[in-house]
């Protein structure tokens, strides 16, 4: 696993009404800071890859549709530098992912379904000064293969 990743199995409390999950608390020691909470919807066979920051941390979680999750530590200064990691996540495996800064993040969303995100920063985002450096879903240095493996 990537330096300073963390992950987080969300428990659902079912009964015949339905389920219950928490997702975050003021007592999270994943999100140190509370900077801001953002939704988006990604339609079947997005790629939205890839983007880093210098400033913030991102929680992720995926209450909709199913994603494939990959990150990829650029930080000159960690033990991990240049490692890649894959996580499947989305409404059959509900989980947050943590993603500290600095390390390169992206999904492609799986499946015939819409996928939807809910994210935690530890920023506000700032329009005139957005703390977000893109780089190629392709990259070279990267070189991570979006194809399926097992069709």
């Amino acid at each position: 696993m990537i330096d300073g990743v963390e992950t987080k199995k969300l428990m659902k409390h079912c009964d015949d009404r339905g389920f219950f999950a928490e997702l975050i608390r003021d007592d999270e020691p994943m999100l140190k800071r509370f900077g801001q909470a953002s939704w988006s919807k990604s339609f079947p066979g997005v790629i939205k890859a890839f983007h880093y920051h210098e400033k913030q941390d991102d929680v992720w979680f995926f209450p909709t549709g199913h994603a494939q999750v990959v990150l990829y530590d650029l930080r000159e200064d960690s033990p991990t530098k240049g490692q890649t990691d894959v996580y499947y996540m989305g409404e059959d495996n509900p989980m947050l992912l943590l993603i500290p800064k600095g390390v390169a993040h992206g999904y492609r969303v799986l499946g015939e379904t819409p996928l939807q995100i809910v994210y935690f920063t530890t920023e506000s985002y700032d329009p005139k000064n957005p703390d977000e450096k893109r780089i190629a879903w392709n990259d070279e240095m990267i070189g991570f293969d979006w194809e399926t493996t097992f069709k």
